[in-house]
Parts: C-alpha cells; sequence; structure tokens
C-alpha cells in the first residue's frame, strides 16, 4: 500500500475532489467509497454534502496502508 503523500494518494484525493469515494475505490477500499458517495450524496440534498466531500478527499490523501 502507499504511504501518506504518495503519488497514488495524491491521485486518490484528486479523484475524490470529483466525485466523493472515487479516490476511496481507486485505494481499493470497497465500502469506504460506498459510505462516503452515499453519505454525500444524502447530504448535499440539504446542501451539506461540502462537509463529506472534503472528508472524502483528505481521507483519501492521508490513508496509510497496512
Amino acid at each position: 500500500m502507499p504511504s501518506q503523500g504518495s503519488t497514488g494518494n495524491v491521485i486518490a484525493a484528486i479523484c475524490s475532489f470529483f466525485i466523493p469515494g472515487l479516490g476511496q475505490l481507486v485505494q481499493g477500499r470497497l465500502l469506504m467509497a460506498i459510505i462516503h458517495f452515499v453519505f454525500a450524496s444524502l447530504l448535499w440534498i440539504i446542501l451539506l454534502g461540502w462537509i463529506i466531500h472534503l472528508w472524502s478527499i483528505l481521507d483519501a490523501a492521508l490513508f496509510k496502508g497496512k
């Protein structure tokens, strides 16, 4: 797994910038990708999706593999 700040994490963070959860999917974390996508989708309805969107970006960027 890539370490924090690696090229893989930067690419994952950029992916999550465009679609919440996509960065987690790129990193192979399917469950977290689904969680981020669903929560962001639900919260964008009441204009609070930006919170999950930012969480998704930070989670992808700061992920440390096992």
